[in-house]
Formats: C-alpha cells, structure tokens, sequence
C-alpha cells in the first residue's frame, strides 16, 4: 500500500489539522480509518498513538556519564547499526551518538543491563528513520518498550507459552507438527516479539506495518501476526520435513521478510480476524506478561507452563451462554464428569461426555465422540441456544478428579481439533458464578435431575435436556436465559426508590415512530418490528426474569482504551448508567455491526473497565427518550416466544450527553444489520414523503377552517398560535437530572418520606 493514498487524499487535509491541534488518539484513528499515513504526518502521529505528544523531556535527567560495563559493546552495535542507513557520515556519528544516549540512560534509569541483538536497537530504527528529536526518540522508546515489548522473552517465559496456546487453539496441525519436532516458539518468534518484527522486516515495510499497529492499540495483536505468519508458512515447513530443527526454526524467523508493502493490510485483516475467534479471557488473565503493575494477574502466569490448552474464564462462558450464538465467540459445552455427577446437576446446554469411558470403554467413548459432533453439526444447522464451534470442556474443578478430563482433551488436540478450551475452575466455579443469580436464572441455566437416568450404569453417554426433544425446550427458555439478573426485595425502602425514580421518568407518551416489515419489507428474525424512538413511559419496565445485577465482581475486565480502538467498534459515546437506584455510573457505549456493549468504568483502575453488557443490535425492541431530559435513553431488548410475544429480557437507562448522534447511529445499524444499507434510504425516503403529505395536509385544513370562521375568530386563533410559539421558544428550566448523582437521590428520598409521614 502506497502511502500516498492515490484514490482519494482529502482525508489528508483533515489529518494535518488535526496533528496541528494535538488531537488526541481517538480523533485520529477515526480519521486514519484503517488508511495509511503519509509519511511527512507519521511521526506527529506515532507519538499521539504512543501518548507522548506533550511529554516533558527526560533525557533532560541525563548526566552524561557514559560507564556502563557494556558501554563498549553498545557503542560499537550503534555505530554497526547506523552504518545500515543511507546518510552522510556526520549525519551518522550524530545518530550514532543519539542512540547510545538513549539506551544508556534507558539501562541507568531502570538497572537493566543491554545486551547485543535484546532488540532495542532495531526499536529505535524506525524512529531513527522519522528524524525525531532526541528527546522524542527517547521517550517513544520508552513508550513502546514498556507497551508492546514482553517483559520476558527468554526461553520458556510466559509469553511464549501463551502464543503457543494461541496456536494450538487456531492451528492444531502446525502446532502439533512444531512440537513433534521440539521447535518450540522462543527459537523462531523471539525476535518478532522484542521488536516488533522490526528485526525481520525492512524499513520500507516496518513503517507501515507499525503505523496499523499503533493505531490498533492492542499489544496482544503480536501473538495474532505471529500465529498469521505460521498459517502462511504451513506448508513450506512441512516441506522442510527432513531437515533440521535449527533449519526449520531459522526459516520460520525469516518468514516475515517476505512481506511487502501491499501484503500488511491483509495481513493486519487476519490478525484481527483470529484475534475475534479468539476467547478473551486470556487478555484479562494475562496481562502481567506485558505489564507489572496489574495485582492479582501474577498466578494465571505461572500456571501457563502447565496448561494444556486455553482456559475460558466461568464469567466469560456464562456471558457468552446468555448472549447465544453470535459472530464471534460460541461455545459447545462438553460436560466431561461422570455420570452420577452430571445427572445430579449441569448446565442446561451441556452435551455430555464421561471422560472415564476412555479407559474402561473405548469403544463407546469413540461412539460418543462421533455422537459429540454429530450433535454440535446439528445444534449449530437449527442455530439452538447449544450451538458453537469452539468446543469447551467443563470438568469437576478438583485436580484429581479431571485427570481423566485432561486425557480427553489431549486426545481431542492429538487429532488436531480446532477450537479446543478448558472452562478455568470446572463446573464448581461455574456453579459458584451462577449461585449469584436470581433463583430464576439459577434455574434456566442449571438442570437439576436427581433421580434422572441420563446414564446408565454402563456408562453411556447422555445428551438428555439438550438434544432431541430439548431444542425446544431451550427456545422457550430464551428469554429467561438472556441478560443478567439479581432479586430485589419488595420492602418499604425499595418502594420509595421506585418512587424516586419518577424524576427520570415521563408518563406523557407522544405517537410512536416504528420501522414496521412494511416499511423495511422483513422483519426481524423471529421477531415483531417494534423497535421505537418515542418519549420515554413505565411500558416495559418489567423484565422478564429479574432485574438487572449491578455487581461488578462478575464482570469482566477490560482495558478501556483496547475496547474503545477495537476494529470493529464503529463509534463510541460517553455515557453515564442509570439504576434503577438512582445512582449513576461514568461509561461508555460502543457500537460494532452487530452488538452493543456497555462499558462501566472501574473505580479501583483508572484504565480499565467492566462490561456490564453485550446486546445484538437485532434484539433491541425499543429505545425510548425523555421529554424533560432528552439525553436519558431507555433501551429495552427482547425475544418472541412461542406465542408470538415480545419478552422484553433487560433494560438498560444511559444518560447519553451526545443522544441524538448515538440513537439515529443505533438505528441505522440496526437497519442495516436486518435490511442492508437500501433500507434507510427506503426509509428516509418514505419519512420525507410523509412529512410533505403531513404539510399539505395541515395547510389544506387551515384553509378550509379560515373559510368557514369569522375573521374576528380567525384572528384571535392566530393570536393564539403566536402566543404558543412564543412560549415553545422560550427557554425551560433544565432539570439537574444527571449532576448531583447521589445528592440529588437522596433529597428525593427524603422529600418522599415527608409526604408518606
């Protein structure tokens, strides 16, 4: 890809304006749009994605004092370096020199030892390359080292271990191939990692290649180009069957070499599509590898070493199991406890698979297995709420009774089968999870079959509530299974915040604007077109199931800025929770193709944040507004039962301070997630059309009551009229709805108990 993007560059004139005023890294991705940047704007640019446009100098700190015990060595390899670039020969003692101020206050400031070919050096090509100021050099280095640069990269450290999971997740075949043969990940993907791929690529290409990097935000994305790379290189290494390890090893390091300018915006679409393919809880529960700061994130690393494959968090699971099938991440649960166990209780969508007939009955488990997919082939064809492609094993939790369990799942990677994870903590975390929820979802979730005979005594496998006549069973239970609900005790205090909430709430209901089937020509999916913008009432306040949990200890979480600069993410609004409590909750609301997800920043983290929801766009039935305070948007999701009614599942009350841009967005999505990008035009077409018929209309039955009434009542209903525009005109009173938070809560409460006393 060229940099100057020769099909349309007006967008350039926007980006320079934009660096002209410092904006910020959100400003400039929406602008960039997956589109390269020229090469004049790039180092205004990298140091915006890397937070450092307005940092203080702090090589200013710098004594000068160059007496390190491998300062020697350091000078040579920089001057080795720079000799690799084409400037005159004071330009390169300049740049030579630059270099070893950086590091050698790098290695001061952090007691850190430099050692040949760590890395640092082919960090700092790039940036070398922009011609940046000392100052700036260093502190970009800084700011990738500490971002984008595993901590550890020796033999065997966690991040090798974890890209090695990765690939056994998406590429059992080449994984199982590289480890028949001992080529374990730290002997070809090492210097990827401390660089970048800096090392592995010219700087015609790094350029680029860091440029959609950095504007992705996501230091995880290494381990996806790197898993790329491997997938390309499939079959040239097992063509190199009979040669060596190290023969192997050194041509899979040089692999990347071979790309070219024109190849990275592909390569960077795969990247991101394994990453979406991907369980996210490794994000969470790995994020030590690339930084020190984060507590509790120490133990999950440790046990890397041992894994056998991807873990997935219960939270994860559970979330995933509520929000069903999606385009992303869905999993087939594959029960693997005995069979007392499992028929005493499990999870309603679980198939499952005694990991003791393994041994005792291999026969039948061989059965089993074949049963295994044919029953995920038929749940994914009817789209039930068990269907998934990524396969998730669920044992007891209890080491030594999952020894079986790690048997099976070593013979499902042994036959190279993708999609392969662990449910971390076994069905007793799982059940610790759901135990939090209301009795209701307890019950949707978890089948409890005492006296059941789902296996018997032989042995055999059951696929008892989930196959067979289950399908639809589990559609009726849908609704009940969708969101995340807690109980709320109907006492005096809870009837007064009910109350209390009035202040949020309008009781006048203005005509509804609906996107009925006639107008966009099908409706959604098994569902009634009664998706509304209209003032906001009490109708749909009781959800199906419970109410909404608040409890952020279930959540999962994120680091902000990775979700808010996610790819697929089309835009994202600032926005503030609104409980049913009265108490408010600083956020965001992000929009993709298909999904809404609600952000609830975290208190303790000031970076990180917890998802507090994941809402398909089709399942949204109405979003409401407020007459006195149009930034409160309600939105209500549901699902048709069997009787052809909307079951509305979850509520969700934001104080959007940008609410007419986000819910026209919301509703376009919405369109185009049904009908496609015509729709609304249909749409907007036939709501121009209306309003001109509306006008003609209104004009023609002016006329006719100006005929048939005196003139003197003509005039004072004129009058009138002016009067009423005059007073729409005027400015009313803003309601403090949103400001005083629990203050204002709280005065409510007690205005309230005055009245009842």
């Amino acid at each position: 890809m060229d940099d100057s993007d020769t099909e349309d560059t007006s967008w350039h004139e926007e980006l320079a304006a934009a660096l002209l005023e410092n904006c910020d890294f959100g400003r400039l991705r929406n602008i960039c749009n997956g589109r390269q940047i020229p090469q004049k704007f790039k180092a205004p640019a990298w140091k915006i994605c890397l937070n450092v446009s307005n940092k203080a100098d702090s090589l200013s700190s710098f004594d000068g004092i160059f007496d390190l015990q491998e300062q020697a060595q350091l000078r040579k390899d920089c001057k080795e370096f720079i000799d690799k670039f084409d400037n005159s020969e004071e330009e390169k003692l300049s740049l030579a020199s630059d270099l070893e101020s950086v590091i050698t206050f790098y290695c001061k400031s952090k007691n850190v030892r430099y050692e040949s070919h760590n890395g640092w050096l082919d960090i700092l090509g790039p940036l070398v390359a922009l011609r940046m100021e000392k100052s700036d050099l260093y502190n970009c280095f800084y700011a990738l080292i500490t971002k984008y640069i595993p901590r550890e990269t020796e033999k065997e450290s966690a991040s090798f271990q974890l890209f090695r999971l990765l690939l056994m997740y998406h590429e059992p075949d080449m994984c199982n191939f590289l480890d028949t043969r001992k080529i374990f990940p730290d002997s070809y993907a090492s210097s990827w990692f401390k660089s970048v791929f800096a090392s592995s690529c010219g700087l015609e290409v790094i350029q680029p290649f860091w440029t959609l990097y950095l504007l992705q935000a996501d230091p995880f994305l290494t381990f996806f180009l790197g898993v790329v790379i491997l997938v390309n290189a499939k079959d040239h290494v097992q063509s190199l069957e009979d040669g060596s390890r190290q023969e192997i090893a050194e041509s899979l390091a040089s692999f990347p070499s071979q790309l070219e300018v024109d190849d990275i915006a592909d390569f960077f679409s795969l990247a991101q599509y394994y990453a979406s393919k991907t369980p996210q809880s490794f994000r969470r529960d790995y994020q030590a590898i690339f930084t020190s700061n984060i507590s509790g994130s120490i133990e999950p690393i440790q046990h890397l070493q041992m894994a056998l494959c991807l873990q997935v968090n219960p939270a994860e699971l559970f979330q995933a199991i509520l929000q069903g099938t999606g385009e992303n991440v869905s999993y087939f649960v594959v029960d693997c406890r005995p069979a007392d166990q499992y028929n005493k209780s499990h999870l309603a969508t679980a198939f499952h698979l005694d990991s003791n007939l393994m041994l005792q009955q291999p026969q039948e488990f061989a059965s089993a297995v074949k049963a295994l997919f044919t029953a995920q082939k038929q749940s994914i064809d009817a789209e039930s709420q068990a269907a998934g492609e990524h396969l998730c094993f669920l044992g007891t939790g209890q080491e030594e009774e999952d020894q079986y369990l790690h048997m099976v799942v070593a013979n499902f990677l042994q036959k190279k089968t993708q999609y392969v994870s662990i449910v971390c903590g076994g069905y007793a975390a799982l059940l610790k999870l759901l135990e939090k929820e209301s009795e209701q979802i307890l019950k949707s979730c978890i089948v409890r079959q005492p006296d059941a005979a789902g296996s018997d005594d032989s042995g055999t496998f059951s696929i008892s509530s989930q196959f067979g006549d289950s399908p639809q069973k589990l559609s009726e239970k849908g609704a009940a299974l969708m969101g995340r609900f807690t109980n709320t005790l109907k006492t005096k205090g809870g009837f007064m915040k009910d109350r209390m909430v009035e202040f949020i709430k309008n009781e006048a209901v203005e005509e509804e604007r609906h996107v009925r089937s006639e107008d966009t020509g099908t409706r959604y999916r098994n569902m009634q077109s009664v998706f509304t913008i209209a003032d906001d009432d009490e109708e749909g306040d009781n959800v199906s199931g419970g109410n909404l949990s608040s409890d952020e200890e279930r959540r999962e979480l994120v680091n902000t800025d990775v979700w808010l600069n996610k790819p697929d993410v089309l835009k994202y609004f600032k926005c503030q929770e609104v409980k049913a409590s009265g108490h408010t909750y600083p956020g965001h609301l992000l929009l993709t193709c298909s999904h809404i997800y609600i952000l609830r920043e975290a208190k303790d983290r000031k970076t990180f944040s917890y998802i507090m929801a994941r809402r398909p766009l089709r399942e949204v039935v109405r979003i409401t507004s407020k007459k006195r305070c149009a930034e409160l948007i309600t939105f209500r999701y549901g699902r048709v039962n069997k009787n052809n009614e909307t079951i509305v599942y979850a509520i969700d009350r934001l104080y959007l301070p940008e609410a007419p841009d986000a819910t026209k967005l919301i509703k376009q999505q919405i369109v185009t997630c049904i009908e496609g990008p015509e729709a609304i035009r249909k749409i907007d077409r036939r709501e121009e059309q209306a309003l001109e018929e509306a006008n003609m209309k209104e004009k023609e039955e002016d006329a006719t009551v100006s005929e048939e009434k005196p003139p003197q009542e003509v005039k004072e209903e004129d009058q009138e009229k002016e009067e009423e525009k005059e007073d729409e005109e005027k400015p009313e009173e803003a309601e403090e709805v949103i400001e005083d938070k629990e203050e204002k809560v709280k005065d409510e409460l007690e205005t309230i108990e005055s009245e009842q006393s």
